[in-house]
């Protein structure tokens, strides 16, 4: 068996699938697998094959997934790759060998356990995705730029930061995965970009949480005001906005 293993970004993940579908070609999908970086216990038998990303490779499958398949086939994959389930990788390679053969009618295959993997990944994906744009909080460093801090399991900073984009376009804004050491940087009335933090840049921009402004104090202010005693139900709380959620949002904090 052959694995391939890379890096968990898009470019990686689509030239790992390029390798792996072009060396399968030759011995067979069968003795194939793929998955993402660390891989935390090798097995003993297996021969390990790290990729880099390519974007010529990237770019060519995704281009055949739009075009062999469907654009909205291509966005399931998309949010399949931003998932931190393990078989995440796996799961979109054994959707792609379904859906080349089938093309466009591949996502009405409901009873296909492949299909359905794919889809329920890129529900979970979209339910992380709308949980923190509902409870993203920004701090105000100086009046100039607005900083916030999350710590998601799936790669979902991304997705916020298009939600943000609408509601704030004239503002420079950060969103930071404190998690990955990655931002998703607005510039005031420009476009959201991907940014790789170094160690030395992340220290300095953890060190915003420690800023409090008015509007701070203003979300500790609201939580309260709206918070009836005697309807208090800690357990329906941690059931709707779980406590691993919570770390950067300024009205728990206390």
């Amino acid at each position: 068996m052959k694995i391939y293993t890379c890096k968990d970004r898009l470019e990686d993940i689509m030239t790992c699938i390029y390798d792996a579908w072009v060396e399968a070609l030759r011995i067979g999908h069968e003795q194939i697998q793929v998955k993402k970086e660390p891989v935390f216990q090798q097995t003993m038998f297996d021969e390990y094959i790290h990729v880099d990303g390519d974007a010529k490779k990237a770019e060519k499958v995704i281009r055949s997934i739009r075009r062999d398949i469907s654009d909205e086939a291509y966005l399931d994959v998309y949010y399949a790759t931003l998932s931190a389930e393990e078989d995440a990788l796996q799961a979109i390679y054994n959707f792609l060998r379904v859906g080349f053969a089938a093309g466009c009618r591949v996502l009405d295959y409901y009873t296909n356990p492949h299909v359905m993997r794919i889809l329920e990944l890129r529900r979970k994906v979209g339910n992380e995705s709308h949980h923190f744009r509902e409870f993203a909080r920004f701090q105000s460093l100086n009046g100039k730029v607005y900083v916030s801090h999350l710590e998601p399991k799936s790669d979902v900073i991304m997705l916020v930061g298009r939600h943000f984009a609408d509601r704030m376009p004239s503002e420079h804004w950060m969103i930071i995965d404190d998690t990955r050491k990655t931002a998703c940087v607005h510039p005031k009335d420009g476009t959201n970009y991907l940014r790789y933090l170094t160690d030395a840049e992340f220290e300095t921009l953890r060190k915003t949480e420690e800023y409090e402004d008015e509007y701070t104090d203003m979300w500790k202010t609201f939580f309260h005001a709206v918070g009836i005693k005697e309807r208090e139900n800690y357990i329906c709380q941690r059931n709707l906005f779980p406590i691993w959620k919570r770390k950067h949002v300024v009205e728990f904090k206390d």
